[in-house]
């Protein structure tokens, strides 16, 4: 029997950054120093034991407002060293000065970043004309594929679709991590041009998928990697209904996790925190979960993963009391 394919059909991107990406944070000591020890382990278990096949550094979960330079450059390199040769390792350098992100691109190049993800400059609200140049800037500076990062809500400026079609016509920018909210764009982004989607947003990981999305950089990961994973691995093995009730299971976390105005940093923490994983403190100005809060988060996770084991075997509902 000959399978025929619709001419619309979605087909997914491929996969420049990885498939399944987590957004990692960047683990503190007690004393609110580099973790270096705790980044090397923590991306061990993420890859190893969660299914990963890729790590973001350095961005908004991983605290990146309030780490310098130097501590982006050794996490980098700790973590590249831990899992760089199993796993795509796209470091965070957008920042609204173009010479700054300029160099924050070369250090992580050197560093050994496999890609980079740049947002779009904040707080001085550019023109999309400015915002073009800044991002072209950053892509010419060195030879990783750049992953551009929409999310308008944080940043104040969206990328509009003629912008994303301009610069998709570079030859590093390659993807986009979606946190724009609007299907509409993305879907007529993904029709006219190569660039891969990855949700940025856990419940748009399905259906940017199913719009021929590559993936997603998950903030539930932190906590839930293999349960992020099980999505789409159902969704690329054919099963769309398990990949929904997979998508449904995680609601109750995402919506903990990032569905409230605490920060997904400050929220993936508490739950590394609970589970013995390498996380730490937050910096200011961000503060810790209170003992209520982390305790709806640890209850979403466990409802989040009982949803899932009761039907699927490959995700485990055990959770510390």
């Amino acid at each position: 029997m000959t399978t025929v394919t619709h001419p619309l059909t979605p087909r997914a991107a491929a996969p420049p950054f990885g498939r399944t990406a987590t957004a990692m944070v960047t683990p503190f000591t007690a004393d609110g120093e580099l973790d270096t020890d705790g980044a090397q382990r923590l991306a061990t278990h993420l890859v190893d034991d969660g299914g990963c096949d890729a790590l973001v550094l350095s961005g908004t979960t991983g605290e990146s407002p309030t780490t310098t330079e130097a501590e982006k450059e050794t996490l980098l390199r700790a973590v590249v060293e831990a899992v760089g040769d199993r796993a795509k390792i796209t470091a965070g350098v957008g920042t609204n000065d173009t010479r700054h992100t300029v160099a924050l691109a070369r250090s992580a190049e050197r560093a050994g970043a496999h890609g980079l993800l740049v947002v779009t400059p904040y707080y001085s609200r550019p023109t999309q004309e400015a915002v073009t140049q800044h991002l072209r800037t950053v892509a010419d500076a060195t030879g990783l594929p750049v992953m551009l990062y929409d999310i308008p809500g944080r940043t104040g400026t969206a990328l509009s679709a003629a912008t994303l079609l301009r610069l998709a016509a570079h030859p590093r920018i390659a993807a986009v991590k979606d946190c724009g909210n609007d299907l509409l764009k993305s879907a007529k982004v993904l029709a006219a041009t190569g660039l891969a989607y990855y949700a940025g947003c856990d419940e748009q990981i399905l259906p940017l998928r199913a719009l021929g999305g590559a993936g997603c950089v998950s903030t539930a990961g932190n906590a839930a990697p293999r349960a992020v994973c099980a999505v789409l691995d159902a969704y690329d093995a054919g099963d769309t209904t398990t990949a929904a009730r997979r998508q449904l299971a995680l609601v109750p976390l995402i919506e903990a996790v990032t569905g409230g105005e605490t920060p997904g940093a400050v929220t993936a923490k508490a739950l590394l925190n609970h589970l013995g994983l390498p996380a730490g403190p937050v910096r200011g100005p961000l503060l810790a979960a209170d003992a209520a809060l982390t305790a709806r988060l640890v209850d979403a996770l466990r409802t989040t993963l009982d949803r899932t084991a009761d039907t699927d075997t490959a995700v485990p509902a055990a959770v510390p009391g």
